[in-house]
């Protein structure tokens, strides 16, 4: 006998094309342990109804008339929202997927990705685990990876700020409430710390800020 779901995810659609919204409202409306609470055209209408609707999880298009989703993705981190962005886009390209992580996406996939992988992703959202596409996932390692970003270029106010409570001993749950963040978006932080620095661990990341004088 199949066990009843621990809850049900509640969920926000925000889409320009309604043939999108209609299928991915029908197809989790019929799932167990999921519930479509609102739809929105673009991110500005996507914003307030996030606001007014507190759901677990937004499904965020990027490119939308009226309002992209970057921008709406960080005025949610801004505002402080309990939400979750999970992308769902058809474009993986660096100058799409960079920006929306930047902007506190908590996981970027394709609108081609089978049912059973967009159900597994939205409840790892959900919990605040990063999800990335096999296809985005592939780009941001060899975004990592290139020489540009092999220790050379500098921290962001932010990333600094991450890191100084990495070096106190901070956890990232800690972290987040300090800087009044997701905890999704300071592992983010902390990857393009990594990346920055050319560290392989928040040990590495904190024996190079020290050594270069980013810690005092």
């Amino acid at each position: 006998m199949a066990e009843e779901p621990a809850r049900v995810i509640t969920l926000v659609v925000v889409d320009d094309h309604p043939v999108v919204r209609d299928g991915l409202r029908g197809m989790f409306d019929s799932s167990p342990g999921f519930r479509v609470l609102g739809e929105a055209p673009d991110g500005v209408a996507g914003v307030d109804l996030v606001a007014r609707l507190d759901p677990d999880v937004v499904l965020m298009d990027l490119r939308m008339p009226g309002g992209g989703g970057v921008a709406a993705i960080a005025e949610l981190t801004r505002r402080g929202a309990r939400a979750r962005v999970l992308v769902l886009t058809t474009y993986d390209t660096d100058s799409d997927t960079l920006p929306a992580i930047e902007a506190g996406a908590t996981g970027y996939l394709l609108k081609d990705a089978p049912r059973e992988e967009l159900f597994n992703a939205v409840r790892a959202a959900a919990d605040g685990r990063t999800v990335l596409s096999p296809a985005v996932a592939s780009r941001l390692v060899s975004r990592v990876r290139t020489p540009s970003a092999a220790g050379n270029e500098p921290l962001s106010a932010r990333e600094r700020e991450v890191l100084v409570l990495v070096a106190k001993g901070t956890s990232n749950r800690a972290i987040a409430a300090e800087l009044f963040i997701s905890e999704a978006t300071v592992k983010t932080h902390l990857t393009h710390v990594f990346a920055k620095l050319g560290a392989k661990d928040r040990a590495a990341a904190v024996a190079i800020g020290y050594d270069r004088g980013i810690l005092g």
